[in-house]
């Protein structure tokens, strides 16, 4: 309520819409009397050894587009929700039938707390959940039931005074140990934001167009992340290692059809190029490409007003 209360949610009005019901499952779906907690790693199934280096390299090269790892393959929400339906399936199986409800972030459910307290692992700095056996690059989904079920004990945190996931945080979204201000963070700038994205941020975001990963990057603790045996999450070869101008070309048809199945589509269009049009004008200031600025100069006449602003700023920074 106090994070709510500063503001640090942004434009995301879903998450004090609900009140405290977030807080308190048996308000969402009345008769829970436990919390099935479970994460699933998400790391393509070809990741390497060193795998960090890598994203760090991609960073480093302006005229690439970097999608968050998560982002890559299929929609997680869809993988997750249905192999905890099965989970529930199976208990039911078991144990015979029983009232419950599945979510992965798709409800007013405070995730990375409940997490935390079934002894998935412990919040980082970062307020991801962390855990000694995977890191941090794992996705969390629960299961309501009205089940009285022994607890799980909470593990201890192992971050210490490590704060490098602060100290590599772009934007300093992480306005103190265990508190983010959205209204920063690349990630929610650029996938959870509509609007136009704020001036002082734009140089900051890089060649990132959809999501962050950078505060994981600098982890520790995610040398012990695992990829997953699934090829759900195996990386799109359409998203992946692509140019900002080959991505920004796409008409909206193109954009739905490569976004298909995946998480990238919700955010649009729109939001698409918006994102690409920012990464291009920091790629045209560090390289002054004229690819870059003839691909910019093909879409400042777009029907979108925000785009149309986006890429006038992007046009600028050749002779910023």
């Amino acid at each position: 309520m106090q994070w709510l209360a500063q503001g640090f949610h942004g434009d995301m009005h879903y998450m004090a819409a609900h009140g405290l019901k977030r807080a308190r499952p048996a308000e969402l779906v009345p008769g829970t009397v436990s919390v099935i907690t479970a994460r699933m790693d998400y790391l393509p199934r070809s990741t390497p050894e060193g795998w960090q280096a890598v994203e760090w390299e991609r960073l480093r090269r302006p005229g690439e587009a970097i999608v968050s790892v998560y982002a890559r393959g299929r929609d997680y929400h869809k993988v997750l929700r249905a192999r905890l339906q099965k989970l529930a399936d199976r208990i039911a199986e078991a144990a015979g039938p029983f009232g419950h409800r599945v979510f992965t972030d798709s409800a007013p459910v405070l995730e990375a707390e409940l997490a935390r307290r079934s002894g998935q692992g412990w919040r980082g700095k970062h307020t991801l959940v962390l855990s000694r056996e995977a890191g941090s690059m794992f996705f969390l989904g629960e299961i309501y039931v009205d089940m009285a079920l022994a607890p799980t004990a909470p593990v201890t945190a192992h971050c210490g005074s490590c704060q490098a996931c602060m100290d590599a945080c772009p934007t300093q979204a992480i306005v103190a140990p265990y508190r983010v201000d959205a209204r920063r963070c690349i990630s929610y700038l650029t996938i959870e934001h509509a609007g136009d994205i704020p001036l002082a941020l734009r140089p900051r975001m890089g060649n990132r167009i959809y999501g962050c990963d950078d505060c994981q990057l600098a982890c520790p603790w995610n040398k012990f992340a695992q990829p997953s045996p699934l090829p759900d999450f195996d990386a799109r070869a359409g998203l992946t290692g692509q140019q900002l101008v080959h991505l920004f070309a796409w008409d909206e048809a193109t954009f739905l059809r490569q976004t298909e199945g995946g998480p990238i589509r919700r955010i649009g269009h729109e939001r698409w190029l918006r994102n690409i049009a920012v990464a291009l004008g920091n790629a045209l200031r560090a390289t002054g490409d004229p690819a870059v600025r003839d691909a910019l100069r093909r879409r400042t006449q777009d029907p979108s007003a925000l785009v149309r602003e986006h890429v006038a700023w992007a046009l600028a920074q050749e002779t910023a």
